[in-house]
C-alpha cells in the first residue's frame, strides 16, 4: 500500500505550510501528492507549484470538479501538466453535488453517471490523438450544435502530442451504481469515508463493474485510494483529544454539505448504518445548531474513520485498510515532522 499526501483545499487564506509539508513527503518517500478543490482554489494550479519543486512524487487531483470546465479543457490541464512533471499526473475526477454545481459553475446536475461517462470518454480521446475528438452527446455534444450554435464548429485533434495516452484517471463515488461505474470505466476509486467497517458494503458494487464488458481493469490492477486522518499520539487521553477535534469536519460532511433532500455524504452514512444519527445531525446543523449537531457523533465513528492511536494501533490499523482492498492512503498531516514519524512508522 502507498501513502499519499492529501492537501486539499484552501481555507480564506492560502496556506503557508504545505510547501513544507509537500517537501517532507518527497523527502520521506510518498508516492504522491493530491489537491482538492470546492469554490476557492482550484486542484490543478496548487499541482503545477508543487510539481515544479519536486521530482519523484506524483500529482493527483482529489478531486476535479467536472462540472468547472469543459471534458476538452479538463484534458488540456491533465496533458499540460503532465509534460511539465514528465509524466506524474493522476486526474481524479467527481460529479460534486447539485448545490455547487447548479450555485458556483451554473450548470445542471441532472443524470451525474451520463454525464461521467461522456467526461471520461471524452477526455480519453483527446490523450489518445488517434482521432478529432467528437461526441454524440446529448450532455457534451461535440461539435455543439445546440441552441445559439452557429454552425460552424469542427471536431480537433490537441495541438499537443500527449505525453501519456494513458493518464490515470480516478473517480470520486459513493453510491452503488456509480461505484459500480467507477470500477467498469476508470483506472481506480477515490472513495469518501471509505473505512475498514465499512468496506464490505463497497465490494459487490465494485464487483459488478469489473464483471461488465468492456470493463476498463480488474480488481488486480484497480486503484482504490482512501482518504483518512493519521495521528500517531501517546496515550488513550491524547486520543480522545484528537477525536473531539476531528467530530466538526464529519458533522459538517454529514448535516451541512448539501441541501436536506440532496446531501450525498449524508447518504453514505446512512449506508454505514447510522440512519437516526444522520438525520439528527442534519436538522442540526442545518437549523444553525453545529455545536449541538457535532456533540451527536461518536467517538466509534470518528475512530473508524481515521488512524488514531500509539504507534503499535497505527500500524495495527493501516494493516487493517490494506487488507481491505486499498492500494493508496491519502494522510492528511500538520507538520513535517509528522509526515516523517508515519513514514518511518510505516516503512
Amino acid at each position: 500500500m502507498k501513502l499519499g499526501l492529501q492537501l486539499g483545499y484552501w481555507g480564506a487564506q492560502p496556506p503557508t505550510h504545505h510547501s513544507a509539508l509537500v517537501a517532507a513527503a518527497e523527502e520521506s518517500g510518498f508516492d504522491a501528492i493530491f489537491t482538492a478543490e470546492a469554490w476557492g482554489s482550484d486542484a490543478f494550479t496548487p499541482l503545477a507549484w508543487y510539481g515544479h519543486e519536486t521530482s519523484r512524487v506524483r500529482l493527483g487531483t482529489s478531486i476535479v470538479q467536472m462540472s468547472g470546465r469543459a471534458p476538452t479543457s479538463i484534458a488540456m490541464h491533465a496533458l499540460t501538466l503532465d509534460h511539465l512533471s514528465k509524466g506524474r499526473v493522476i486526474l481524479g475526477m467527481g460529479v460534486s453535488g447539485p448545490q455547487v454545481v447548479e450555485g458556483w459553475y451554473g450548470q445542471p446536475f441532472a443524470k451525474p453517471l451520463a454525464r461521467t461517462r461522456e467526461v471520461v470518454d471524452i477526455i480519453r480521446q483527446v490523450l489518445a490523438r488517434e482521432d478529432k475528438v467528437t461526441n454524440a452527446g446529448p450532455h457534451y455534444p461535440l461539435p455543439y450544435d445546440g441552441p445559439g450554435s452557429v454552425g460552424l464548429g469542427k471536431p480537433l485533434k490537441p495541438i499537443v502530442h500527449p505525453l501519456r495516452s494513458d493518464i490515470p484517471i480516478w473517480l470520486g463515488a459513493e453510491g452503488p451504481k456509480n461505484v459500480a461505474q467507477t470500477a467498469e470505466i476508470a483506472d481506480g476509486w477515490i472513495p469518501i469515508f471509505y473505512t475498514p467497517k465499512s468496506a464490505g458494503m463497497y465490494q459487490p458494487w465494485l464487483d459488478e463493474g469489473f464483471a461488465r464488458p468492456g470493463a476498463r481493469r480488474t480488481r488486480a490492477d484497480f486503484e482504490i485510494a482512501a482518504t483518512c486522518h493519521l495521528q500517531v499520539v501517546a496515550d488513550a487521553a491524547e486520543k480522545a483529544a484528537v477525536i473531539q477535534m476531528m467530530k466538526p469536519s464529519v458533522s459538517l460532511y454529514m448535516g451541512g454539505m448539501g441541501a436536506a433532500e440532496a446531501n450525498f455524504h449524508n447518504q453514505v452514512f446512512i449506508r454505514m448504518g447510522y440512519e437516526d444519527l444522520a438525520a439528527e445531525v442534519q436538522k442540526l446543523y442545518l437549523s444553525g445548531e453545529k455545536d449541538k449537531a457535532t456533540a451527536l457523533i461518536p467517538d466509534e465513528l470518528v475512530d473508524d474513520m481515521h488512524i488514531i492511536g500509539t504507534p503499535g494501533e497505527v500500524k495495527e490499523t493501516v494493516a487493517a485498510w490494506e487488507e481491505t482492498g486499498v492500494t493508496t492512503l491519502m494522510l492528511s498531516f500538520q507538520s513535517p515532522e509528522d509526515i516523517r514519524q508515519v513514514a518511518e512508522l510505516l516503512a
